[in-house]
């Protein structure tokens, strides 16, 4: 994608011209999972007559003058927040998948035991009743569950915890509920994204518009390599051991109901730890295709030890009347292997 030079916003929706005319700064943050996408807009009060009021649905759409903007989607305003010296209103608003009322109880907190069944079978059951379209990728969705409990959670922090059970993503988007691996889940959404390419300039000076900062976080590679599971064999009466990888191993307390649960779970977290072991964070210019969920590729102007594909795990997109458009990701090496390479 060839980005322009000239950073453009536009907010629609619920009292659009105000506050077109009067925003000071934006923040956009793009997140992975259960946190909810948020926007924070800084509005001028000055010259105004009273207190404006400001709530309903807005939308975000940010990009560049040449090239286009990028539609954000849209939010529900939840709260105001006015300020004297100087004369200013910060509002925020979040991407809720579901209504206030919520009429289908998808924020209610439940307790209750499934299986045997399967991750597909069971993650549309859960996403149906609450008005999604389920979306899931094919190699989770055979994935055999002999039990598990929902203890006192949500089913939407269930549906994120069966996710990362098995070392995948579940998250909405619009009316879309999608399980997927990670990178996956736009592309099971419809909305297919390519990798989003980042080049370091020659000349990468702090000041430059298209200065690019970065941080690998290296986190316990070296400590397990393998995980143990258990699982209560009933008709020998006795626990019995799964392993996945290599030592050093890591150890799971839970206790599986089978050894299929309990090999899932100790490959799922094998998978987890080697990816998991990577972590970048990267200050660079906006770029409007850059999202949670997305990938990431770090070119051949980077340093070998950085270069790859990334999973998006946050994008916090920010800009103002003085600065110009900037993007913070943090991101999750997709595929450790690849960065030996």
């Amino acid at each position: 994608m060839s980005l322009g030079f000239t950073p453009s916003v536009e907010i629609y929706g619920a009292n659009a011209a105000l506050l077109n005319e009067r925003l000071i700064s934006w923040q956009h943050i793009d997140a992975a999972g259960i946190e909810s996408d948020q926007l924070t807009l800084t509005i001028n009060l000055d010259g105004l007559e009273g207190l404006p009021s400001l709530g309903g649905k807005i939308g975000l759409r940010v990009g560049y003058v040449e090239s286009g903007l990028v539609d954000k989607g849209e939010f529900v305003i939840t709260r105001r927040t006015p300020t004297l010296f100087p004369l200013r209103m910060t509002l925020v608003a979040t991407a809720a998948p579901f209504s206030a009322a919520d009429e289908t109880g998808f924020k209610q907190r439940r307790s209750v035991s499934h299986g045997p069944t399967t991750v597909g079978t069971l993650f549309r059951q859960l996403t149906s009743r609450h008005g999604f379209s389920p979306r899931v990728a094919p190699e989770l969705a055979q994935i055999q569950i002999e039990h598990i409990d929902q203890s006192n959670e949500t089913d939407m922090g269930f549906l994120t915890r069966l996710a990362t059970l098995h070392d995948g993503v579940a998250k909405p988007i619009n009316d879309l509920y999608v399980l997927a691996r990670r990178g996956q889940a736009k592309s099971l959404s419809g909305n297919v994204m390519p990798d989003i390419r980042l080049s370091v300039t020659t000349d990468n000076r702090p000041g430059e518009e298209a200065f690019i900062a970065a941080t690998l976080e290296e986190t316990a590679r070296a400590k397990y390599q393998g995980c143990k599971t258990s699982w209560w064999d009933a008709a020998a009466g006795k626990v019995r051991v799964e392993e996945s990888g290599i030592a050093p191993f890591k150890t799971l307390r839970q206790r599986y109901q089978s050894a299929n649960d309990a090999r899932a779970a100790a490959e799922g977290e094998v998978r987890r730890m080697m990816r998991e072991a990577l972590k970048v964070k990267i200050d660079c210019p906006g770029n409007p295709g850059l999202s949670a969920e997305g990938l990431v590729l770090l070119d051949s102007t980077w340093p070998d030890f950085m270069r790859g594909r990334w999973s998006i795990d946050k994008v916090t997109a920010s800009g103002s009347r003085q600065n110009s458009y900037r993007c913070s990701i943090e991101a999750t090496c997709l595929d450790a292997r690849s960065l030996a390479h």
